[in-house]
């Protein structure tokens, strides 16, 4: 197998922390090959749970971990990989790799980028970390605050594109295919679908499972270890792990517990209303956009500070929020008797996602200009 090192076409290389970010950098990395097939693509991830989950990503010619940012590994990186373009995804401000794709000339994009106010680079002794955004050729921001803010210290070369992961919750909505078992589940009853949840979120909607058997709940916990699931069914006594009921699709268990990664994006179709866990606590809220999509209402709790496509989403009516559990349990169980208002906040999430797409093009036609 030819190595990074061997490869003589030229090479995109593209930075995501972790799998979150990979999502988001997806739709321009599958953009770029299609419109330039000449190019060898590098993925490099940080995290273990971006690696290990996309490290046989077919999409992508290598994928590595990026070794620690230092002068001697950003410039031996450099010089092995020979990149023609870097993509970094969101947030990445790896010093040494950044001046050391500046001092070799290399073209640099941050897509999918949010800034805030607190943020170093805004504060009055944030000189020495400007230093680092001077790197990047072009920025793509998600929102109009972003923007705002890079202005405000003088950077000019950025454009409003939006989030990426519309394109990417969009294009998984379009290539959905029906899960037999999961409709033999279901058996064509009202659907609640509660994804990427802890301890604290199943605590908050629990009441509600418990209380309506003749509703179809599945949870997908974000850890399903064997002790995360042991917890989930000490806590829902009438639920069925997946595992199980593939062997036994018979049970008629109102509650099911998926221990499998890889499914959730699919199941929140199913649903009449959906539940995102991670806003209870600071672990940071989880993708709300692959629910949103199928025109699903979103419930989360009230913990986003980071994420303004929850706080839009809440405005916009598709979804509901509320620093007390026991209200926000009650909001759902209003919800699903209320057939008129389910309509409506089913509408706002789906208009919401439709009138947020589009960066993968903004992107991709600055760097067709680029490439010209």
């Amino acid at each position: 197998m030819e190595t990074v090192g061997q490869n003589t076409q030229p090479l995109l290389w593209m930075h995501c922390a972790s799998l979150g970010e990979f999502e988001m950098g997806r739709p321009v990395l599958e953009a770029f090959r299609q419109q330039h097939p000449e190019y060898k693509i590098l993925l490099t991830f940080f995290s273990p749970s971006g690696y290990e989950i996309r490290k046989n990503y077919a999409g992508a010619d290598y994928i590595f971990y990026l070794p620690n940012d230092g002068r001697k590994n950003a410039e031996r990186f450099i010089e092995i990989s020979k990149p023609k373009l870097a993509i970094f995804v969101k947030y990445e401000f790896w010093h040494y790799y950044l001046q050391t794709l500046k001092s070799n000339s290399i073209p640099l994009l941050l897509i999918s980028a949010v800034f805030r106010p607190d943020q170093l680079f805004f504060k009055k002794q944030g000189e020495f970390f400007k230093k680092d955004l001077e790197c990047f050729q072009y920025f793509f921001v998600q929102n109009q605050d972003s923007l705002q803010l890079l202005n405000s210290i003088g950077i000019h070369n950025v454009v409003l594109s939006g989030d990426t992961r519309f394109d990417r919750v969009v294009e998984i909505a379009q290539t959905w295919q029906p899960i037999p078992l999961i409709e033999q589940f279901c058996q064509n009853k009202s659907v609640f679908v509660a994804g990427s949840t802890w301890p604290e979120d199943e605590n908050c909607f629990a009441p509600f499972v418990q209380a309506h058997p003749e509703i179809k709940s599945i949870i997908a916990p974000h850890d399903i270890s064997d002790e995360r699931i042991a917890d989930c069914l000490k806590r829902f006594p009438n639920a069925v792990r997946f595992s199980q009921y593939k062997n036994n699709p018979s049970t008629d268990a109102p509650i099911l517990i998926i221990d499998n990664i890889g499914m959730l994006n699919k199941l929140y179709r199913y649903a009449a209303i959906t539940y995102v866990g991670g806003a209870w606590g600071t672990k940071g809220i989880h993708n709300i956009l692959e629910a949103a999509v199928f025109g699903k209402p979103v419930f989360y709790g009230p913990n986003f500070p980071k994420h303004y496509e929850a706080r839009e989403l809440v405005d916009a009516g598709g979804a509901f929020t509320d620093n007390d559990p026991q209200q926000l349990c009650h909001k759902i169980e209003q919800l699903f008797s209320h057939e008129a208002d389910l309509g409506k906040a089913s509408t706002a999430a789906g208009d919401f996602v439709k009138n947020h797409i589009g960066a993968t093009k903004i992107i991709m036609a600055y760097i067709g200009k680029s490439e010209s």
